[in-house]
This record gives structure tokens, sequence and C-alpha cells, in this order.
């Protein structure tokens, strides 16, 4: 797997996970007690750090936001430099269900914003300036019905919010991301003891397949070799197990394995 695609996917997957076949049925679970999250995580080649992530956030009774930023350095640097920034806000009552994503990439001088709006859960591209293509084929109407952002979706996962209740790391997800259609598919594969600054103790071990579907112009398709292997993540309980986060993230490179860890998780109840 390109360096390039191996960042983009472990990024992808740590902002964009869920277990959902169908977003409507998805979201019929119980409310969560409201908490706030804060988690920072960096990413490594060998000993050369090329990412970092960090996500705060709060999900409250009747309603949710977020944010995100992922920024590159190092070895990444050479291949695709990035400074994204990203914001959610969504419905939480009877499951989370946004309703606005946005996001910017600082580094890339177009001053571009990629927005998403979800009406009845149709995620509809909003982006300034357009792309000057939307792939080939685009993403049609069918293909992003029922899709979700990156950040929604982590958030999703982690409060087993899925296709199949109660249940972590099993199905589809159906991901959007202003452009790119894609489907990341999930299978537990047993547990580990991880020690992380963040998480020492049992993690799940969740392998996530990339499936490209809409929105890729012919030089941004994976190939098969790419997609072949999946990107290996451990889950972790926090919050009395109310919801689980990625407390590390493995893919390959060309140039070796990719890590992302987390550095800090902070989980605490809302104070009412």
């Amino acid at each position: 797997m390109s360096m390039r695609l191996s960042i983009l996917a472990a990024t992808s997957i740590a902002l964009a996970l869920t277990s959902v076949s169908d977003a409507r049925d998805s979201v019929d679970a119980a409310a969560p007690t409201p908490m706030n999250l804060n988690i920072v995580y960096s990413g490594s080649v060998i000993v050369f750090r090329v990412a970092n992530i960090q996500l705060s956030g709060e999900i409250g009774d009747e309603t949710y936001g977020a944010t995100a930023r992922f920024t590159t350095a190092g070895l990444a640097a050479l291949f695709s430099d990035a400074d994204i920034e990203a914001g959610i806000s969504g419905y939480s009552a009877g499951g989370l269900r946004p309703w606005r994503y946005e996001h910017l990439n600082h580094s890339s001088g177009s001053g571009r914003v990629v927005g998403i709006d979800f009406p009845e859960g149709l995620a509809v591209p909003d982006v300034v300036p357009p792309f000057g293509s939307m792939g080939e084929p685009p993403a049609n109407e069918s293909q992003r019905d029922g899709a979700v952002d990156p950040v929604s979706a982590l958030l999703r996962l982690g409060l087993r919010q899925s296709s199949e209740p109660g249940e972590l790391c099993s199905g589809r997800i159906p991901v959007f991301d202003g452009k790119a259609r894609y489907d990341l598919r999930l299978e537990v594969a047993g547990s580990n003891d991880i020690r992380t600054r963040a998480w020492r103790g049992n993690a799940v071990r969740c392998h996530a397949y990339y499936e490209p579907i809409a929105g890729y112009d012919p030089e941004d398709m994976p190939s098969e070799s790419d997609i072949a292997e999946p990107v290996v993540l451990w889950l972790a309980p926090f919050n009395d197990d109310q919801i689980y986060l990625p407390v590390r993230i493995r893919t390959n490179s060309g140039f070796g394995a990719i890590t992302i860890e987390a550095r800090s998780i902070s989980v605490e109840p809302v104070a009412e």
C-alpha cells in the first residue's frame, strides 16, 4: 500500500468507523449519558512521526458537536502535506444523526471548504470553490443516501449504534467525505493487551477493509494490492463501557508499517 493511501486510509478509519449498512436503521439506539471527549493521536513509520490527530466534542441529550484536526509531518510531508480541520453538528436523541459537516485543508492553498449537508439522511456535497472533478463516475444520489461523515461515524461506532445493535466492529461503513464514496468492511479479529500512553489493558482487535465505490479520478483510484490488506484497529472501552475508541491503528505502506497511537484520551460526563 502506498504511503499516501496508507495515511489516508488509516486516518479515514480513525475518524470514520461505524458498523452501519443502512443509516436510517442504525440510529435506533438508547441515548448515552452526555459526555465530553478529548483525544490526541500520533502516527509513525519506523521511528519517524508522520501524523497527528486531535478530536474533541460533546454528546448531549438532544444534540452533539465535534471538531477534529489532522496534520502530517516528517516523511508524510514528502508525499502529501495536510493540515485538515473538520467540524460536525447533529442530533443525538435516538442515535447520532449529522446535519452539517465541513473541513478545510489549511496547507492546500486553495481555501476550499468541503461541506456536506444531510437533508433526510442524504449526504449532499457543498464544496466552495467546487472541485474540478467529482470523480469518474461521481457518487450518485443512491450511493450517497445513508452515508455518514467521518467524524460522526467514529462516534457512532464508539456508542455501538450500528446495524447490529450492541455489536462492535461488524458490517459495513458507508462513508462520504464530500467527493469520495467508499465502504469500510469490518470484522472482529479477537483481542489483545495494548499499552499506549492513553490505555493499558485489553482491546478489541478490528479489521477494516477499504472498498472504493465512486467519486475517484483514475489517478486516485486505489489498486487491488492497495486494498487487499485491512487496516487493524484496537478499540478500548471508556466511561464505564459507554463508548469504545481506537487506542492503536496499524496499516502497511511501501516504507513499512504505519502505527497511529492514542497519546491521551479523556471522556468525562457533562456536568448537570
